[in-house]
């Protein structure tokens, strides 16, 4: 984000300096975890736009080296906007370039596999996309509902596996392993393997991608199962922090509305808090600080390398949550280096 403006500002000092015109031409697509963007421009001596492509598809601009002048097909003047696109259009072609033409999305009810739905769709077609439920013991009535209308709302198939027998059979077999040692994490995440199992297991059957749904301040900080949630051939938002998926989920209602005339992603996903629903009553919230909190530190560990002792000073945090968050983004690097692309 940003990288457009970004790139301007460079080349408008080139053609200031030089006095000379400038003429910029990018690629268009998507190339494993790159997605080239497009937007070539021209500009004449005094570091002016006089000509502009699209973003993110290919296009055809003419340009008079002349009079200085050309045709300007400039799009998605707004940062978050053209984000979303960045998506549609890597999903797209790491999909088709792999050889796939179907994919396939656990449906959780949440916001994030909503968002990887709503993408997925604009990407290769609502007839391409299947989502699949699987509520476990511990799976609320409103997740299935909502991931059942969200489906609806898109248009694409839905599909219904209950988890539950399948995690009773797991720990009745791992139980005399087990016994003496209380009920942990272990237990919540064979609930999310036997997830991982079952989109794998339809996948293999139907030659169907599976897209991975976490998001990126999950993954930062390993809040997610290995060969669970994570399993996949594409994470499609694992580079997105949670706070800007609510704001890319808002841009999917305006692109996707249903006849009555509300967007395809249900309110209701907006404003209940996040879970994972692996034990009653579970929230994020249980583990991690809240995720406006937590993308901040995140932002200012990962992409602006501040220590944490320069974390918690700026953002007026207690530097014991700091060192924790950074501790948990420097323990996780095994999760992430298993991680499907992003």
């Amino acid at each position: 984000m940003g990288k457009r403006e970004f790139r301007r500002n460079v080349y408008r000092a080139a053609a200031r300096r030089y006095k000379k015109p400038v003429v910029y031409v990018n690629q268009v697509g998507g190339n494993d975890q790159l997605v080239f963007d497009g937007s070539s421009f021209a500009m004449n001596a005094a570091g002016e736009v006089v000509a502009v492509a699209r973003s993110f598809e290919e296009d055809l601009v003419l340009f008079d080296s002349d009079l200085g002048s050309g045709d300007r097909h400039e799009d998605f003047p707004d940062e978050c906007e053209a984000a979303y696109q960045a998506l549609v259009l890597g999903t797209r072609d790491y999909i088709r370039k792999c050889g796939f033409s179907k994919v396939l999305i656990g449906l959780s009810g949440g916001i994030d596999s909503s968002l990887t739905a709503a993408v997925a769709v604009e990407a290769v077609g609502r007839e391409n996309v299947t989502g699949v439920g699987m509520p476990g013991p511990f799976s609320s009535d409103h997740s299935v509902r909502d991931a059942r209308d969200m489906a609806a709302n898109l248009g694409i198939r839905f599909e219904l596996v209950n988890i539950s027998g399948v995690c009773e059979s797991f720990e009745r077999e791992l139980e005399p392993l087990f016994r003496g040692r209380p009920r942990d994490v272990t237990e919540e995440n064979l609930q999310s393997r036997a997830r991982g199992v079952t989109l794998m297991a339809l996948s293999n059957k139907t030659g169907a991608l599976v897209l991975t749904t976490g998001n990126k301040s999950e993954l930062a900080v390993g809040y997610c199962t290995l060969y669970g949630d994570m399993c996949g051939g594409l994470a499609v938002i694992s580079d997105v922090p949670k706070t800007m998926v609510y704001a890319l989920a808002r841009i999917a209602n305006r692109r996707h509305v249903t006849p009555q005339g509300h967007g395809a992603i249900p309110e209701s996903v907006f404003t209940k808090p996040p879970s994972a629903e692996l034990r009653a009553d579970q929230k994020d919230t249980d583990s991690l600080p809240d995720y406006a909190v937590l993308d901040r530190i995140l932002e200012a560990y990962v992409e602006q390398y501040r220590a944490p002792s320069e974390i918690a000073h700026e953002l007026e945090l207690p530097i014991e949550l700091v060192q924790d968050i950074v501790n948990k983004v420097d323990r996780n690097e095994y999760k992430r280096q298993q991680a499907a692309p992003a």
